[in-house]
């Protein structure tokens, strides 16, 4: 397979325009992933032409299947869904993908391998699309020939995390094969690139679904679980761990209370063995040992419980089961283990589909020669753990060691309330209060999360909570910017708002024991136990007395929230603490529900101006295709006039070069005749009758007349001719030292006709005030053309103006073209002004006649590309000056400015 960038015709590149323009389209239509891949192999295959077009994914092990497929009459078969082994596509083939954006072409026929990097992988700038080519391995061109491929084109398909900064990974490759030996064009290497570019934006979008619906999932898993854990007025614990281990598609789980020694199970359940002491699990002395080392806030999971070495003895119980997935939460409530939540999931058997046979034996000696399905059993496989599955686990951690210490709490008033008749109204009391701050956090909550600004939910926060524990101010500090970020005070307190918390009073053992849970309780600043640069600053700050709760968002620790006390020393309640502690879970979902929604917003602002650019882009392409077009037709009319100039030229001067030699013979055959007269005056009366029908005198008379007026028209015919030869400048090299004066007078001979009055026209005057400039090295043919096109908006301006202002019947100046020449003081620069007497240009209009495609005059007289290509041709291919200046009822002029001998990049720019 070769590489070409030969152009095939506006229809390709219309096509090439088509493609991108349905894939974006269908990017933005579907949110499903694998409609837009299935779009994606079927829009490029057609625009290939190709005969296979398939995208291959790759997984974590490196091996990878083929996941869309599009086939051209079953010339090839088909490879849907099989999967292939690490080693077919090798590890620094992989890298290169990666790092540099590889694109490679395999010539099966001719054995040749051609690389195309997307970019440096020194500099990681982006390169243009050059291909190099070298022999490829013969085991290469064995494996493709075995496909029953003869050619192939690989793009490779990476994934951007838009809200990471990592560094991308390869996603897959978009693979397109032909079964017999095809030609890539460079031009298609960048439409794959661009459809490859495309694809990576669809799997962004899809991941940020995924994303955002796991989430959601999780809110609504855990809202339900909220619901059942705070029912009243009996907690549904059996309920909640149901629908927990349907949340996490387990096949079990169990809930067990430290100390009320109750177990709640459903699904499947371990069963110990007659030979171990206990007949729960849970009491086993090697489950209590354990989870006496697990600190609080630690989740512990596995896909395969038998590849565990501390749960030897305990996994005889799961043998009759088909349980191999564990999760543990063990619960804590205020660092005490108060019980544990286990979810189970079911060993399950997997079937793979290779394409042929995979003997790792021969994997790295021989190619693969058979690509029939294969098909590969595993039993006994384990789920994996996801991240998510972890972050819900920590989210309910804190929910169920809530809702058990309450049921705790409950049940411990209700014996009391049976042994102690006094204790009656208090124990109820505490329960109605303990429900009451239930409702309280509950509309709390509901106050938080109206709002999804970061900012607005952090201020309701500290609001509500100084309004419901009546403190004089709370405030919430970030662990990040390492200060307070928003306050509430009641009374004239000191604001400590951005305050920075000294780094020698905190060290980093009191961040770690906060996002271990710890709540910290100061009820005197002057009596407790604190570190003196501790007591100073919390008394520069007027606090008395405070208490901290942790902010915990997922495995971080966020910030804490703080109440103080201000006033007078405090005493601290456990309700209150409860309440604070509460209230810190729920503020820390709040975060980062607004965290999430702020990620969101800017992911869908970056989305939308991306799709901004790649809009400006295509319009910018389509204004350099018009431009390119509108170039193209002016070099053929130069052909064309140069061709008609050299047809013209050669009959001409064959007419111009013999009228000399008939002007002498007329005059020596008229001396002949007068001969004639003078020695025969008597002619014969038939001769004498010819020459009066003839008027002789006047036929001698008007011929030398008639021979001279026809070496005026050869000689003005000629003027034309080398006017139009040297408008065309075919005959000379692009950029070469001309006068500019020639060029000027020959456009004005070229449009003479439309400079002579008529009827209805007076005509145009031209007056040139020419100085003395020397040549200048240029594009002459562009520069005529810049001429032309100043000269025909300015003839049209004139014409237009003398119109109206026949209609108002005013006197009009006769119309006047002015042109000027002169060269600068350090005879660098040449200067050209072309001004009209004309009827001027308004601001607005003035501002945009270099914008493309922008007319003022009737449909068909113009297309708005002259001035354009005009100061695209004195600015960038002479490095120049181009200026318009008008005024409505003045006229217009046009200044331009060129250096005489043009700077290298403009002599070298092609």
């Amino acid at each position: 397979m070769t590489s070409t960038d030969k152009p095939n015709g506006l229809q390709q590149s219309l096509e090439q325009e088509s493609l991108l323009h349905r894939m974006i389209k269908q990017i933005r239509r579907s949110l499903d992933l694998q409609e837009i891949l299935t779009t994606t192999v079927t829009e490029v295959r057609s625009f290939l032409r190709a005969d296979r077009v398939k995208v291959y994914r790759f997984d974590t092990s490196g091996s990878g299947e083929v996941i869309a497929e599009s086939i051209h009459n079953e010339r090839l078969p088909s490879l849907l869904g099989l999967r292939f082994p690490v080693h077919d596509i090798p590890e620094a083939a992989r890298e290169m993908f990666l790092l540099a954006g590889q694109r490679s072409i395999v010539d099966v026929a001719n054995q040749k391998i051609g690389l195309s990097p997307l970019q440096s992988t020194e500099t990681g700038k982006h390169l243009q699309t050059n291909i190099y080519y070298r022999q490829v391995d013969p085991c290469h061109i064995q494996y493709l020939k075995a496909m029953g491929v003869q050619s192939s084109l690989v793009v490779p398909i990476l994934d951007r995390d838009p809200q990471q900064s990592a560094k991308p990974k390869l996603w897959g490759l978009l693979v397109s094969h032909q079964s017999k030996p095809r030609k890539i064009l460079k031009r298609e290497i960048k439409v794959l690139q661009q459809v490859a570019d495309q694809v990576a934006i669809a799997i962004a979008q899809s991941n940020l679904l995924t994303a955002a619906l796991t989430q959601q999932k999780q809110e609504a898993t855990i809202n339900r679980v909220t619901t059942l854990l705070h029912k009243l007025p009996t907690i549904q614990l059996q309920g909640a761990i149901e629908e927990v281990i349907t949340a996490f598609s387990g096949v079990g789980g169990r809930l067990y209370i430290q100390q009320s020694r109750e177990l709640y199970t459903w699904g499947d359940q371990p069963t110990l063995p007659y030979e171990l002491d206990s007949s729960i699990i849970e009491q086993h002395p090697t489950w209590q040992n354990w989870m006496t080392e697990c600190k609080p806030g630690n989740i512990w999971a596995t896909s395969d419980l038998y590849k565990e070495p501390h749960l030897r003895v305990l996994a005889l119980a799961f043998r009759s089961t088909q349980i191999r997935g564990l999760m543990v939460i063990p619960l804590h409530y205020r660092e005490q283990f108060i019980g544990v939540l286990s979810i189970f999931r079911a060993e399950f058997e997997t079937e793979i589909l290779w394409a042929g046979r995979c003997e790792q034996n021969r994997r790295q000696l021989l190619p693969q020669l058979s690509f029939e399905v294969w098909r590969e059993q595993k039993k006994g496989q384990a789920p994996e753990w996801k991240p998510e599955d972890m972050t819900l686990a920590q989210a309910l951690y804190d929910h169920f060691s809530m809702a058990i210490q309450q049921q705790q709490i409950y049940k411990e008033v209700q014996a009391l309330n049976a042994n102690l008749e006094l204790r009656v109204q208090e124990q109820t009391a505490e329960l109605e209060k303990s429900l009451l701050l239930t409702k309280v956090i509950k509309q709390i909550t509901e106050q938080i999360r109206r709002t999804l600004d970061l900012q607005t939910t952090l201020q309701t926060i500290v609001s509500e909570v100084r309004s419901l524990l009546n403190s004089d101010r709370v405030v919430i500090f970030q662990l990040n910017s390492k200060s307070v970020v928003v306050e509430e005070m009641n009374g004239n307190w000191q604001s400590v708002l951005g305050v920075n918390a000294p780094v020698e009073c905190f060290p980093n053992e009191h961040r770690d024991l906060y996002y271990q849970g710890r709540v910290r309780a100061i009820n005197n600043v002057s009596t407790d136990s604190l570190s003196d640069c501790h007591r100073e600053f919390l008394q520069s700050l007027q606090i008395q007395a405070n208490l901290t709760v942790p902010i915990n968002i997922g495995i971080e620790l966020w910030g804490l929230l703080i109440a103080h006390e201000c006033n007078a020393p405090r005493n601290w309640q456990d309700i209150e603490i409860d309440l604070l502690q509460q209230l810190g879970d729920q503020a820390a979902i709040a975060i980062q529900q607004a965290q999430l929604y702020e990620q969101t917003c800017k992911a869908e602002t970056e989305a939308r101006n991306k799709a901004g650019e790649l809009g400006q882009t295509l319009h910018k392409l389509q204004e350099t295709q018009t431009r390119l077009i509108q170039t193209e037709k002016m070099s053929g009319l130069g052909q064309l006039v140069a061709g008609i100039a050299h047809e013209i030229n050669n009959p001409v001067n064959f007419i111009y070069g013999n009228l000399c030699h008939a002007s002498d013979y007329i005059e020596q055959l008229l001396e002949i005749l007068r001969l004639y007269q003078l020695h025969y005056p008597d002619p014969h009366s038939e001769i004498s009758a010819a020459i009066e029908a003839v008027d002789f005198e006047f036929l001698v008379e008007d011929l030398p007349r008639i021979i001279t007026s026809m070496q005026v028209g050869s000689d003005r015919i000629r003027s034309i001719v080398l006017s139009l030869r040297n408008f065309s400048r075919l005959d000379e090299a692009e950029n070469k030292r001309v006068d500019l004066h020639e060029g000027i007078d020959n456009t004005l001979l070229i449009l003479q006709h439309q400079l002579k009055g008529n009827g209805k026209f007076p005509g145009i005057q031209v007056i040139k005030d020419y100085g003395n400039i020397p040549r200048v090295e240029c594009y002459a043919g562009q520069m005529n053309q810049v001429f032309m096109n100043i000269f025909s908006n300015a003839i049209d301006a004139l014409e237009m103006g003398t119109g109206e202002e026949d209609k108002e019947n005013k006197p009009s100046p006769v119309p006047t073209i002015r042109i000027s020449t002169k060269i600068s003081a350090d005879n660098s620069r040449l200067l050209i002004r072309i001004s009209d007497n004309g009827p001027g240009m308004i601001p607005e209009i003035k501002k945009r006649i270099f914008d493309p495609f922008y007319t003022t005059k009737p449909v068909g007289r113009g297309t708005g590309l002259g001035l354009a290509i005009s100061y695209q041709i004195i600015v960038e291919k002479h490095g120049g000056i181009m200026e318009c200046i008008s005024e409505p009822g003045i006229g217009t002029e046009f200044w331009i400015e060129i250096p005489v001998k043009p700077p290298a990049k403009i002599v070298h720019s092609r």
